[in-house]
């Protein structure tokens, strides 16, 4: 089934070969990033016997890798899923399906707008990236679930990005308010990358920062992590926003981090005096606490059966040399800004073969920012680097440029807008060197639209936004087609 769900209107105007090629590069992308096949992949059931493993799917480094891990069911009471994330249901349903009967339950929090297809897992939709009151309600339906486990319990974890935002369940006095706010002033007002406001959201939670670990002992975990191959290393102590795993984060760097941005007077006095009070009870869980447990840990994407190989051998079906600009988990730059430098880069590739000679597909692969400050518009990252774009390639004749989150869903949506219901929340754009003359055409106003953060209504508007299932989140793919050189002198 494909992802992008309006290739048709996609294609139906400006650069049709060029939007087509686009359109499958980005939908070779997307396919690849659905965990669900991969876990299958992972998890071998014959019989009672469990098998899960693989090299594809091992960190680097792990003191138990090069076997399998076998687990006679026989000798295991309960089975239960525990997780969070933007489209975790898809890694959670291939654990449903190769379980079966043996499964006894779970709960996962996904994000809100994304369809029900788990049938013996609960499911939680909560608020993305702000946490809302449903978050809180689906962390705590999973901590009563993990009360009375035993040793000869099984536990698998799975979790993702958006884990962040979904498993939120404040500190004790704090209010969902309080993390809230700032959720809010760090990422949405500021525009900082989730790895600089990771560190401070672990010291006020509940479940964050491996304290999802503590909830499930003593019994046996299975921890899968929906993203690329790690090093064992990064993951025991180097780790961020995986709240299954350990993290080195402290009160001390969440404290020096809200100063560092300038954020410490803004947020609630009761945030200053947890984070001051640094209770060890409170902390998160460190390395060596972890590693007493009995687990295991696999990735379930690992970079060379992700996104950009998948675009890359797609681009080359297409003819077009496949150029990798960038990849980076975290790039500190404006969405509209690097969509103006990675455009400009096409426009003179046409004119003149430089910097790269077409025909060429120019990819990339990161997390952009997008600083809104008090601005309330709907869209995303996706939807800013593609109408930064359509005005700098105006007028080309052979560029096409795509960008698309990879879970479905651009930006927060409907979240903190009213009026836009008609308007579905948007993975990103795909625009070529029509794009900013229809625009003009309809009386839409791009500028305006990237200086308020409202992109959704105008690239909705000029049949340039991208529709696309939800699935998990491994960051932005962006895609540029450079299909030949301009026949202007």
């Amino acid at each position: 089934m494909p992802r992008i769900l309006n290739t048709g209107e996609l294609t139906s105007h400006g650069n049709i070969a060029g939007r087509r090629a686009m359109v499958e590069i980005l939908e070779a992308g997307l396919q690849a990033v659905d965990p669900y096949f991969n876990t299958l992949k992972l998890m071998r059931r014959r019989g009672n016997i469990l098998t899960i493993g693989g090299p594809d799917f091992e960190p680097h480094g792990d003191p138990q890798g090069g076997r399998p891990e076998v687990i006679d069911l026989d000798s295991v009471n309960r089975i239960f899923v525990f997780g969070a994330g933007k489209g975790i249901q898809r890694s959670a349903k291939a654990i449903e399906e190769i379980l079966g009967d043996r499964l006894t339950g779970g709960h996962v929090i996904d994000k809100k707008g994304t369809p029900l297809i788990l049938e013996n897992i609960g499911v939680t939709f909560g608020a993305h990236p702000v946490p809302d009151e449903d978050c809180v309600r689906g962390c705590r339906r999973i901590l009563e679930m993990t009360r009375d486990l035993r040793e000869d319990d099984l536990v698998f974890t799975t979790v993702s990005n958006g884990v962040s935002s979904l498993l939120t369940l404040p500190a004790p006095g704090l209010t969902l308010a309080d993390v809230g706010q700032v959720t809010h002033l760090m990422q949405i007002e500021r525009g900082l990358h989730t790895s600089e406001l990771g560190p401070v959201r672990n010291q006020l939670d509940q479940m964050k920062g491996g304290r999802l670990s503590r909830h499930i002992q003593p019994a046996r975990a299975i921890h899968l992590v929906n993203h690329w191959l790690w090093a064992y290393d990064d993951l025991m102590y180097r780790n961020r926003w995986l709240h299954s795993l350990p993290t080195y984060s402290t009160f001390d760097m969440a404290v020096n981090l809200l100063k560092k941005w300038n954020c410490w007077d803004d947020v609630s006095p009761a945030v200053r005096e947890h984070l001051l009070r640094a209770d060890p009870a409170q902390d998160t869980v460190k390395a060596a606490e972890f590693q007493k447990n009995r687990f295991r840990i696999f990735c379930t994407l690992p970079d060379h059966l992700g996104a950009i190989p998948a675009a890359r051998q797609k681009a080359r079906e297409f003819g077009f040399k496949p150029i990798l600009l960038y990849d980076n988990n975290v790039m500190s730059v404006e969405a509209a800004q690097m969509g103006k430098v990675v455009a400009n880069m096409a426009r003179h590739s046409e004119q003149d073969g430089q910097p790269f000679e077409p025909p060429c597909a120019l990819i990339g692969r990161t997390e952009l920012l997008v600083t809104v400050g008090a601005e309330r518009g709907m869209g995303g990252r996706n939807q800013e680097y593609a109408l930064a774009a359509a005005l700098e390639i105006a007028g080309t004749e052979h560029v096409v440029m795509g960008s698309v989150d990879t879970d479905g869903t651009d930006g927060p949506g409907h979240q903190f807008v009213d009026g836009c219901d008609d308007i579905p929340v948007l993975t990103g754009g795909v625009v070529d060197g029509t794009s900013a003359a229809r625009a003009r055409e309809l009386g839409i106003d791009l500028f305006e639209a990237i200086k308020t953060h409202n992109t959704s209504p105008a690239i909705y508007r000029l049949g340039d936004g991208v529709v696309a299932s939800p699935s998990l989140s491994m960051i932005d793919l962006s895609v540029t087609l450079v299909l030949g050189r301009s026949n202007r002198t």
